[in-house]
C-alpha cells in the first residue's frame, strides 16, 4: 500500500471517529438536559403511571416544543413549568423535544 492511500485512509478513520465521537457527545448532552426533567415527568419521560404529571416519552416534537414555549412566554399557565421553561433557550427546548420524541412510550396497562 502506497504513502497517499494510508494517509487518505488515515484522515478518513479520524473524519469518522469525530462524528461518531460529535454524535455521542449530542446524545450525552441531550440525555443531561433531559435528567432535569425526571423528578417529574419520570425516568427518560416515563412518569409515574395515573400520576398528575405526564410522561413526555414519545410524545411528537413539535408539540413539545410548543408546550414549552407556551409554558416559557406565559400562554400556558403551571405551577412548575413557567418558571423552568425560562430557563431554557430556545435551541434547549428543541433538543429536549427531540430527545423525547425519539423515546418509546410506556406501554400502556394490561
Amino acid at each position: 500500500m502506497n504513502t497517499s492511500l494510508r494517509v487518505v485512509i488515515g484522515v478518513l478513520a479520524a473524519a469518522a471517529s469525530a462524528v461518531a465521537f460529535a454524535q455521542d457527545a449530542a446524545a450525552l448532552r441531550a440525555r443531561a438536559l433531559a435528567s432535569t426533567c425526571a423528578q417529574c415527568h419520570g425516568t427518560d419521560g416515563r412518569a409515574v403511571e395515573g400520576g398528575a404529571v405526564p410522561g413526555l416519552a414519545g410524545l411528537p416534537a413539535p408539540y413539545l416544543v410548543e408546550q414549552m414555549s407556551a409554558f416559557k412566554s406565559g400562554a400556558r399557565a403551571g405551577s412548575v413549568m413557567p418558571q423552568l421553561a425560562k430557563g431554557y433557550s430556545e435551541a434547549q427546548i428543541a433538543e429536549l423535544a427531540a430527545w423525547f420524541a425519539r423515546l418509546p412510550a410506556a406501554a400502556a396497562p394490561k
